[in-house]
Order: C-alpha cells, then structure tokens, then sequence
C-alpha cells in the first residue's frame, strides 16, 4: 500500500498542540509528488532547518537539546526514500527526542517557527480543507481505489484482500447466473451477489482507511451506487459521486471528477459557516475582534474558530485571563492565532483554517460562541 498523503487525525493534532519544550521548532516547506522537482523542497528544508537551529543557539537552548533538533533534521533531509514520495508539503515538528512529519496536499508557503510549543495553524488547512481523497471505482467487472490530490498525479492504491470483481467475491463464474442459489435467482439473485460483493469492498478498505478522515467519493452506477452505500462503513462517504461506469475512465479522469466534487464539498461548507456567522453574530454569540475572541478561547466559550492561516500575530496569550500582549516575532513569542486555535482544539471546540477572503468579518479570527459572551 502507498499513500502520498499524511493528513493529521484529531488525536495527533491534540498530541502536537499539547507538547511543550523550549526547543520547538516548526517548518513548512512546499514540495512535489515529482521525485526530480521535490528535491527543491530538500534544499528549502535544509536552509530553514540551519535557520531553526540559529535561531535555538541565540535564545540560549542547551547544547543537548540544540544537537538533538539537529540530528532529526539532518536525518530528515538525507533520507533519500523518504523523498521519493512527496505531496505538495510538508510540515515537520521537531524537539528533543524526536521528530514528526506530516506529507500534506495542500500548497502551504516556506516557514520556519521556533518556540516552546509547536506552530500548528497552517497544518489545519490540511485538516480543515485537504484538498485530497480516494475515488472508489467500483463495478460489477472490475473495482479499484485511487488516491487523488488537488495537484499533481492521481495514485492507484494497493488495497490487501480487494476482490477483483463481483463474480469471484461471490465464487461464481458470473453474477448473471441464472439458476437457482437458495431461493435466490434471476435479478434479485444478482443484487445478493452485488451486495456480497460490496460487502468484501468495504471489509477491504478498512485496513487502508481506518483512522483517515479523507473523503471518499464513489464512482459508480445503479444499482451498485445504492447498493455500495448501504453496506458502507468509512464515515467520510462523500453524498455526492462521480456519474457512469468507472471501467472505461482512467485514474486521470476520475481524478479530475473527483476534484470537482471536492471543491463543490468545501464551497457548501464556507458558506455554512458564513451564515452561521452571521446569524450568532446578530445574537450576540459570535465575534471578529482577536481580543475578544482570545479571551473566549481561554474560558472554553468557543464552539466554531475560523483562522486565515497566513496571519501570524507574534505575541502571547495569558493562561489565566486571554489577554493578548503583542511582541517581536522571536524564539519567545509564539503567534496569537495558533495558540487561539490550540485552547479551542483543547476545549473541544472546532476549527476551521482558511484564506484570509474567507475569514467572515475580514480580520486574521472569527469565532461562533457556545453562548453569548
């Protein structure tokens, strides 16, 4: 099995947002699936890692702590087959006594953040907007699972114990087999069969999809779509498919499907979230002001958190009170944004990273309230 994508799940986010040490260094570098254009990324990486480790040295972080960041990076950048398998970024955390990476499919920007916490807030766009899912080709002849991603080519998923086709899941030379199985023969006897057969596709993908919260988008026709969904378990099926046979369409093509239906998928939900907006805002229940929503963030009053991830806002929030004090973008301070973000993740609260044009109200927050605050 290959996958080319890392997308956090809410555990590992809540793991990375929890860790503290005075060593933390966070690093965003753009790369590419093409094994030959992500050696760019390499190099990126390797310059903003000496750039983690200079900035380390002049906040005064022991000798033990500077070397270790070291080494996990240095290793990080030699891996030679850890980049032949790249998405569009990737996010690296790194802090004495290990390192943790993340393969992401959306297009971040080159960043380098050192602090006592790590710098998670471009790593929810992957999250929030992942720009990436499978496409489940399925038919009565044949079935595969393709990886696809916003850019870049699409990716045929080895999945262990996939049956090959509807005829072998149900051990028959074909599901148009006429005579009598039980009680079951003619067509209802093919929509059994087809029903085992999805069955055995679902059973499969478990050991690939398990723990993942992409989308997976169905390319199918009838009966098979209603059939598939009935016996499905993932609970990211997308409602909406890819229409027609899937036999005759190249991964390419399905991809360029399944890209249409996420971008439909992540419009219907920025403007959900704008109207939400808008309707607490006129209760009293919701508010763009970073203050306000730091102090909200703090006692837990934060339901829904709309971030621009590109907003840094260096400085520090108080543990006690939210209060917001600004300060240089050092190995100090942290950004505002994030450590809002963090205390909402912490509280059970939600967040969605976005462009700063779809941030409602136009600042670097917006946030929807449990109650008026």
């Amino acid at each position: 099995m290959t996958l080319h994508t890392d997308i956090p799940t809410r555990a590992q986010l809540e793991r990375l947002i929890a860790a503290r040490d005075d060593a933390s260094v966070s690093v965003y570098v753009p790369t590419s699936p093409v094994t030959q254009q992500a050696q760019a990324g390499r190099i990126e990486l390797k310059n903003l890692a000496g750039e983690a480790i200079r900035q380390l040295e002049e906040a005064g972080a022991g000798r033990g702590a500077v070397a270790d960041v070291r080494e996990s990076l240095d290793d990080l950048v030699e891996d030679d087959d850890f980049w032949a398998g790249q998405a569009r970024s990737l996010a690296v955390f790194a802090a004495p006594g290990g390192v943790t990476v993340f393969r992401l499919p959306n297009e971040l920007t080159s960043v380098v953040e050192v602090s006592d916490r790590f710098y998670v807030k471009p790593l929810l766009r992957a999250v929030t907007f992942p720009q990436a899912g499978f496409v489940l080709a399925l038919a009565a002849g044949s079935v595969r699972l393709v990886e696809v991603t916003r850019a870049g080519p699409p990716f045929t998923v080895d999945v262990p114990g996939l049956p090959s086709d509807a005829a072998s899941a149900a051990g028959k030379s074909s599901i148009a087999d006429r005579a009598p199985v039980g009680r079951i023969q003619g067509s209802e006897g093919q929509k059994v069969r087809l029903r085992q057969y999805a069955r055995k596709v679902d059973q499969a993908l478990r050991g690939v999809l398990t723990g993942l919260e992409l989308p997976l988008i169905l390319a199918a026709t009838e009966p098979l779509d209603a059939i598939y969904r009935s016996v499905n378990s993932y609970p990211h099926l997308a409602g909406a498919g890819i229409a027609g046979s899937p036999e005759g369409s190249t991964d390419a093509e399905l991809a360029d499907g399944a890209r249409t239906v996420l971008d439909e998928l992540y419009a219907g939900q920025l403007a959900e979230l704008r109207d939400l907006f808008g309707r607490r805002f006129d209760q009293g229940r919701a508010s763009g002001d970073v203050a306000t929503v730091a102090r909200a963030a703090t006692y837990g009053v934060v339901d829904t958190l709309v971030v621009d991830i590109d907003e840094k806002l260096p400085g520090y929030v108080d543990d006690e009170t939210g209060a917001v004090t600004t300060a240089a973008d050092d190995a100090a301070s942290y950004g505002v944004a994030d450590e809002i973000a963090r205390r909402v993740l912490l509280a059970g609260g939600r967040v969605v990273a976005v462009r700063a044009d779809d941030v409602p109200g136009g600042g670097p927050v917006a946030a929807v309230f449990r109650y008026a605050f």
